[in-house]
């Protein structure tokens, strides 16, 4: 009975925690890991950085590699040099060796062996010029006259001994105060807020008028609604290779037509100019995600009572007044939504520019999120992929909180 009551009276709670332990999952937790990236220099295809290293840290199986490789060349040199004061020298290298695998096994290596061992400063200072004198010492070798098999494969070798010391790599405020001095995310940013004003201006305006239409009754309204959504429907990256098609310089059909109207010299103009290329793509854009725009105009028309419109007829309202004094006001809301949706979509673009121009040409159509994208994982570079990620997050927010305050939207239920 008890249980009942608390039930009922937490009903509100026990029905939105699933939704909260969800958002805590696929939300919260990973923008949680990028911003600890995001403070440090992590770039997984460089070994001593490839994770996150507060203090100095040690490769150890790196370091035993290294030390087996070269004594397996000193063998083969053993068996060519003919001086005694050579073999002495390889001898005594090797000997040197030994000790350094007997002051990692004393005083770094764990119990559990683990192949990256955090270290003291004092143990890898102390590491660190027991490794310089070996490297030093080769260096001596090598300049004696006599036969070796492979001085240079040797050296090579031995310069993995620094790869081996995996220092901190915590870069605290570097990354982003890295981006604000790259002149590439400050293109890349350029473009994007210039594609994304422009194409959802757009939208806007298109999406409106056809949720207009779609809104008023008339024969075959139920077919004009399903076709009006297919290019929404089609996956982004299968019509960004159709628009491709459409604009290719010698068969698109798109590109002849410009052509041939003179909005293009050539048809191959149209994406190999950075100009045409952007409003290539701000016209597949528009194509592709107006109906879903629409869509969300076209709910919040239909919640708005006939009588309204009734009553200011009656008045002597005019067309233009029952849009202007009626359906906007009311329809803030929903403008609100669309807006904000297809902003933070818009601003987020990815696949439909790498589709189209992979950013090209000359980087003049990269946007943000794709510039994002070459780093972490072409570069790998995941401690400044991730800072500039969370520094597209902060613009998301600016601009969400810019509409709130354009539009003047409620969104906690107050009156203003």
């Amino acid at each position: 009975m008890k249980f009942s009551k608390w039930v009922d009276k937490n009903a509100g709670y026990i029905l939105v925690l699933p939704a909260v332990i969800f958002i805590i999952l696929f939300s919260i937790a990973p923008i949680m890991g990028t911003l600890r990236y995001a403070f440090f220099d992590m770039q997984l295809n460089d070994q001593s950085r490839n994770d996150m290293y507060m203090k100095s840290n040690v490769n150890i199986a790196l370091n035993q590699e290294t030390i087996d490789y070269i004594n397996y060349y000193l063998d083969i040199d053993l068996d060519l040099v003919q001086k005694d004061a050579t073999i002495s020298k390889i001898d005594e290298i090797k000997m040197d060796l030994i000790e350094l695998e007997n002051f990692i096994a004393e005083e770094i290596a764990t119990a559990d062996l683990r192949g990256v061992v955090q270290v003291s400063e004092d143990k890898q200072n102390a590491l660190i010029g027991r490794q310089e004198l070996i490297i030093k010492k080769l260096e001596e070798l090598y300049q004696m006259e006599d036969e070796f098999y492979s001085p240079e494969d040797t050296m090579a070798v031995a310069s993995e001994f620094e790869t081996s010391i995996i220092k901190s790599n915590f870069s605290g405020g570097a990354n982003f105060a890295k981006i604000l001095t790259d002149t590439r995310v400050h293109s890349t940013l350029k473009f994007t807020l210039v594609f994304t004003i422009i194409s959802v201006f757009a939208e806007l305006i298109l999406g409106l008028a056809l949720a207009l239409i779609m809104n008023k009754p008339f024969k075959g309204r139920s077919l004009v609604r399903t076709f009006s959504l297919i290019p929404w429907a089609i996956p982004t990256s299968v019509a960004a290779l159709m628009w491709c098609y459409l604009y290719n310089g010698s068969s698109g059909i798109i590109s002849n037509i410009f052509t041939t109207l003179g909005f293009i010299p050539s048809p191959a103009a149209l994406l190999n100019s950075s100009k045409n290329a952007l409003w290539a793509i701000i016209i597949a854009d528009v194509w592709k995600t107006t109906p879903y725009m629409a869509l969300l105009l076209l709910g919040g028309l239909q919640v708005i009572p006939n009588s309204l419109y009734e009553s200011s007829a009656i008045e002597g309202a005019s067309k233009w007044q029952q849009f202007r004094y009626i359906t906007l006001p009311l329809l803030k809301p929903s403008i609100f939504v669309a807006l904000l949706f297809r902003t933070l979509d818009a601003f987020r673009v990815l696949d439909l520019i790498y589709v189209l121009t992979g950013g090209g040409p000359g980087g003049s159509t990269e946007s943000l999120s794709l510039y994002a994208y070459k780093v972490m994982f072409s570069q790998t570079r995941f401690g400044y992929g991730s800072a500039m990620v969370l520094v597209m997050a902060l613009v998301v927010g600016i601009i969400t909180f810019i509409y709130i305050k354009a539009l003047n939207v409620d969104l906690i239920g107050e009156k203003r």
